[in-house]
């Protein structure tokens, strides 16, 4: 878990994609990491989420591929299965979480409150997603959630994009930024690709230009 998490810091910015077909699967993985962000969370919004996951983790090695919007313990089963190395839910289920964790999956918990932050504290994990980020306040309502907690790091994600992202990196607590605008779903169904990788480098630089 610790070096999948050392990963996702060092990417930054970790794409959250919905897929309607698994054909633009690899096409898109592909875009992102010669984009320079070899990551994406392939979420659970469509069908065609666990078989872009699989195509993904087989045919991309390099590709850093987990799922999100994981509500069920059967969508964490069907995710792992196609190869998913970390799950992200919205919010904090503990049948999910406890699942997860029984089976040594990571899993980063949607958490806007400090009684979610404290349901993750209590089951031992110390990454949580800020999630829904601009709407739940941004980075002046995460620095105060963050104050009590001095060991959680945070995924802020909803409502980041090219404009504010380079703010939340530079806070230290911090972890990495998700965001969609890099891989919208009408770039995807144009089949934008050049495009996606124009994005994807355009925020690989912002990483570089925040974190030095």
């Amino acid at each position: 878990m610790h070096e999948i998490l050392e990963k996702i810091r060092e990417i930054g910015i970790v794409p959250v994609v919905a897929l309607k077909d698994a054909k633009d699967a690899l096409p898109l993985a592909k875009a992102l990491q010669q984009g320079g962000l070899p990551c994406a969370e392939i979420t659970f919004r469509t069908e065609a989420a666990a078989e872009s996951i699989r195509l993904i983790a087989r045919e991309c090695p390099k590709m850093l591929v987990g799922a999100g919007t994981v509500l069920t313990v059967e969508q964490a089963d069907q995710a792992v299965e196609a190869g998913a190395k970390f799950m992200v839910s919205p919010g904090f289920n503990p049948r999910v979480v406890k699942h997860c964790l029984e089976r040594g999956i990571l899993i980063t918990p949607g958490c806007s409150t400090p009684t979610d932050i404290e349901q993750a504290l209590e089951n031992g994990l110390d990454v949580v997603k800020f999630f829904p980020a601009e709407p739940a306040g941004g980075l002046r309502m995460l620095r105060a959630l963050a104050a009590p907690y001095g060991r959680v790091q945070f995924m802020p994600t909803g409502g980041i994009g090219p404009a504010n992202v380079g703010e939340y990196l530079r806070y230290k607590r911090v972890l990495a930024c998700g965001g969609s605008w890099m891989a919208k779903a009408e770039l995807i169904k144009a089949g934008a690709f050049e495009e996606i990788q124009r994005l994807s480098r355009e925020a690989a630089q912002i990483v570089k230009e925040s974190r030095g």
